[in-house]
């Protein structure tokens, strides 16, 4: 991982940032990629099939609507080498795991206290539309959906100024998430090492995460551009964008 970007007179270096971590099993392959065919084969197959069988007489039917139905549970479950070829991670519970990290140019106390503050947590977190602070430990969080926001209401779990913030979602509907993140003085007196970790259930099951892996909206790297905005936001006071303006997401220059 390396440093703080450096300040040269007339501009500033574009920051850069390597992860210390595993190179991450998420990297996204071209849609066209064998195993991703395959899954979109399966799933047109069995709603095809699905289609066909509905159409035709009783016993054709039966077995038609069987086949289908197997085809489409061989795409959609994770019991099977198609849905691990996609490269999801996932534990035993089902959930999607993300792990990624940073290295920002800042103190630990510095970075943690600017990701305590949940209600600023949008202003690098491409997929937060807002969080409300309840009360206590409770707050409300609403993300962007494929479908509309999504709502749904988080508590901490853990808080060690300076060291570690740790949350999960209240039981009950709606998207079920938990995380933590670390804070640790980087090597050489270089800022903060931070360390992000997420659980969630994905919306619609593992199909819907193997669609949306298809579709490029990878967790991992989404979660590494939400740490490289954090790290900008903290060394520039700013988010910078491919023309040198800063970003429309309400943090100005200055203002950490």
């Amino acid at each position: 991982m390396t440093g703080g970007n450096r300040v040269r007179a007339g501009g500033v270096e574009a920051p850069q940032v390597r992860s210390s971590l595993p190179p991450n099993p998420l990297n996204r392959p071209a849609i066209s990629s064998g195993p991703e065919r395959a899954v979109w084969g399966a799933l047109a197959a069995g709603v095809g099939t699905l289609a066909f069988g509905r159409r035709h007489g009783p016993l054709a039917r039966v077995a038609l609507l069987a086949l289908g139905g197997g085809l489409v549970t061989l795409a959609a479950t994770g019991r099977n080498p198609l849905y691990d070829a996609l490269k999801l991670r996932q534990n035993d519970a089902g959930e999607i795991l993300v792990r990624e990290a940073v290295t920002v140019g800042r103190p630990p106390h510095e970075v943690y206290a600017r990701w305590r503050d949940l209600s600023r947590l949008p202003d690098f977190m491409e997929m937060l539309e807002r969080i409300e602070v309840l009360h206590g430990t409770r707050s409300r969080w609403t993300v962007r959906g494929p479908a509309g926001p999504l709502t749904f209401e988080a508590e901490l779990t853990a808080d060690e100024p300076g060291q570690r913030i740790a949350w999960r979602t209240v039981p009950g509907p709606g998207v079920q998430h938990h995380g933590e993140v670390t804070f640790r003085p980087a090597p050489g007196d270089r800022g903060t090492e931070v360390l992000a970790r997420y659980g969630y259930a994905p919306p619609g099951g593992p199909a819907g995460a193997a669609i949306a892996r298809i579709l490029n909206h990878e967790p991992g790297q989404r979660t590494r551009d939400d740490l490289m905005r954090l790290k900008r936001i903290m060394e520039l006071g700013f988010i910078p964008t491919a023309k040198g303006q800063t970003s429309g997401r309400g943090v100005r220059a200055g203002k950490v």
